[in-house]
């Protein structure tokens, strides 16, 4: 893993997971990864349809 990404916990139910790790698992990722695809593409189509959302580091 990356040292510069932070770490961050998720819950989320059985069904849910096990759901996810067989969409992952049919697209090649792994659970992470396919969570992060997932949240790209959400973050880019509410950033379509509502403006740019500006981060300052």
């Amino acid at each position: 893993m990356r040292k510069d990404y932070p770490r961050y916990t998720l819950r989320i139910s059985k069904v849910m997971l096990l759901k996810l790790a067989n969409i992952a698992e049919r697209n090649g990722r792994t659970k992470n990864k396919e969570i992060e695809f997932m949240l790209k593409r959400h973050i880019a189509e509410y950033e379509r349809m509502n403006g740019e959302i500006k981060i300052d580091f």
